[in-house]
């Protein structure tokens, strides 16, 4: 943890504010395919994350870098539990 706040230190705000907008674009992709694979729980929280991050993403980039890297810990951790479980990525899908 200790790493990933001095990293995050050393970026800009509007760095760290892209990296906020890019895990909240991966998190909407996340909860699109587990909707699609039924597991609807985990593609609200996955969507509800992602809509936090996604507005909050200023005033993340510009808050405490510990709370930044918490937060980036959370999200990552969550899509990271969704691909071990679901370890191919989904080519395409439709919905009917």
């Amino acid at each position: 943890m200790k790493e990933k706040i001095e990293i995050i230190k050393d970026l800009s705000i509007e760095e760290r504010e892209e990296i906020f907008v890019d895990i909240a674009r991966t998190l909407e992709g996340t909860a699109r395919e587990a909707f699609v694979e039924g597991n609807r729980h985990f593609a609200a929280l996955s969507a509800n994350m992602a809509e936090a991050i996604r507005v909050n993403a200023d005033e993340l980039a510009r808050d405490e870098p510990e709370n930044a890297a918490r937060v980036l810990q959370k999200a990552t951790a969550m899509i990271s539990q969704f691909k071990a479980v679901h370890p191919y990525h989904m080519i395409s899908h439709s919905l009917h």
